[in-house]
């Protein structure tokens, strides 16, 4: 597909430079790319050349001339390549910035643009060409009036108990003990493994709990409590794990590993007593009841969540039915992180604990281009309404999430902010304010079915490992290692 634009009759007003006069040619390898091909007129690079000698003319060093004093045509000659220069990354800038004020698409990356095969002619007009990445078009589907199916719940004081021992298992001490291993218990473990006898991948002392499931960053191990049922320290135990399609090693990408788990130690959980300086640390609550409500308020944020994943998945069922693009690989392999980066960041300000968030995060990364699609997809829908009823992220609504985020950490607010803008992940942020308040509006509009909301059990234990090695996290910080030791 080809579209090519002209601009209109280039004009100005009183104080202010002509508009450019460009030639934008467009096609669309794919729905998500555009190639742009780029023609400015002679008229308009004369202009850029004769504003850039104009300002540099009166400060101008020549030899055999006072500063500023050099004829016009000497100094255009002894500076040619300097200016030239200087034009063309002037011109390139407010191209693009022309080309964007035209909206000839919505862009969702930079434009890639190789500098150095882009020349200033000296005579005629000057061609350049990019690649972008663009949101696709699409007819919008009907979100007004959507039946959707709502997950509805009244917590009850044995929720909150069962809530309240989940959260006091991070505060605990872990106590070795001689007995056996069972479920619920701890393992300092040595794990290796391996792929046709070869080792691949390996860490040590690694503290994990045993629970049904241990995910590793690119494969899940099935019945890993009945793997470590009975271990004592000195025991060595095997497995073999299929790893993730999308693992990191893409050479053992579906390949299966044998694991090996050398046990060095069982260890118990002892609860912390829930006195009144324990409730100060965990909060500055007066009293067990204030801890309680907050638990409650906790768990309803999480029924929040899952009310708002069941409207995305609904939503974007319905732009599949309309729009079912495909994604180019290596728009999925750039996003990925930053998907990865906003639904950690929506599942902190949702309440769930760190041990929880590590879990899914493990499984977003083993299926990482599935789901990376489907939130890109849901994402272009949701902006696309967002832009329709002029919905935006305001100041105060950063500062909410972030006062989330900090209350889920036990950081301070600040420091959360800080962290953010150091790593970038402001303009995530914002995206995740603006899908909550789309979402919050489209379930205005929606017409309800209630059905019972059962909250997942924790039954996974992840690691922060790649089993198919080529794969360790370097944001996997010490902190959240040491964190493998809570509930």
């Amino acid at each position: 597909m080809s579209d090519e634009i002209q601009n209109e009759e280039a004009t100005s007003t009183a104080g202010e430079a002509p508009s450019l006069d460009l030639l934008v040619n467009i096609t669309s390898p794919s729905a998500c790319e555009r190639h742009v091909t780029v023609t400015v007129s002679r008229a308009d690079i004369d202009r850029y050349f004769d504003d850039a000698f104009s300002e540099l003319v009166p400060n101008a060093s020549v030899p055999g001339f006072r500063v500023g004093r050099a004829p016009r045509k000497i100094v255009e000659g002894r500076f040619k390549k300097e200016v030239s220069d200087q034009v063309k990354g002037t011109l390139l800038m407010d191209c693009l910035e022309k080309i964007g004020e035209d909206k000839y698409f919505a862009a969702i990356s930079e434009p890639e643009i190789d500098l150095e095969a882009v020349e200033v002619p000296d005579t005629g007009p000057m061609t350049f060409e990019f690649d972008i990445e663009v949101r696709p078009e699409f007819d919008m589907p009907q979100w007004k009036g959507l039946k959707i199916t709502r997950p509805m719940r009244e917590f009850n004081d044995e929720d909150v108990a069962e809530q309240l021992e989940s959260m006091l298992t991070r505060y605990a001490q872990l106590v070795p003990t001689k007995d056996a291993a069972r479920a619920g218990d701890y393992v300092t473990l040595n794990i290796t493994s391996k792929y046709e006898g070869k080792v691949v991948a390996e860490d040590e002392e690694v503290v994990a709990r045993i629970r049904p499931t241990l995910s590793f960053y690119d494969g899940k191990l099935e019945g890993f409590d009945k793997l470590m049922e009975g271990a004592s320290a000195g025991d060595k135990r095997t497995a073999q794990m299929p790893l993730s399609k999308d693992a990191s090693n893409e050479e053992l990408a579906g390949k299966t590993v044998d694991l090996e788990f050398e046990v060095l130690e069982v260890k118990v959980l002892k609860l912390p007593e829930l006195n009144e300086d324990f409730l100060q640390e965990l909060g500055q609550f007066e009293t067990e009841d204030q801890l309680r409500d907050a638990i409650r308020k906790n768990l309803e944020r999480q029924l929040q969540y899952a009310q708002q994943q069941k409207s995305r998945e609904q939503i974007t069922a319905l732009l599949v039915e309309s729009a079912n693009w495909d994604l180019p690989p290596g728009l999925l392999k750039r996003q990925s992180a930053r998907e990865l980066e906003r639904a950690i960041m929506e599942l902190r300000r949702s309440g769930f604990s760190e041990t929880e968030i590590r879990a899914r995060e493990n499984q977003l990364r083993q299926n990482s281009n599935a789901s990376t699609a489907s939130a890109l997809k849901e994402h272009f829908i949701l902006e696309r309404i967002a832009e329709e009823e002029n919905i935006e992220a305001a100041e105060g609504d950063y500062e909410q999430e972030i006062m989330l985020m900090a209350l889920q950490s036990g950081e301070s607010p600040r420091r959360v902010r800080a962290q953010l803008e150091k790593r970038g992940l402001m303009d995530v942020l914002r995206n995740q304010i603006v899908e909550r308040k789309v979402l919050e509006l489209v379930q205005g509009e929606a017409k309800f079915t209630d059905e019972p909301y059962l909250a997942e059990k924790n039954d996974v234990e992840a690691i922060y490992m790649s089993a198919g090695g080529q794969g360790y996290i370097p944001e996997a910080t010490e902190k959240a290692k040491d964190e493998d030791s809570e509930g």
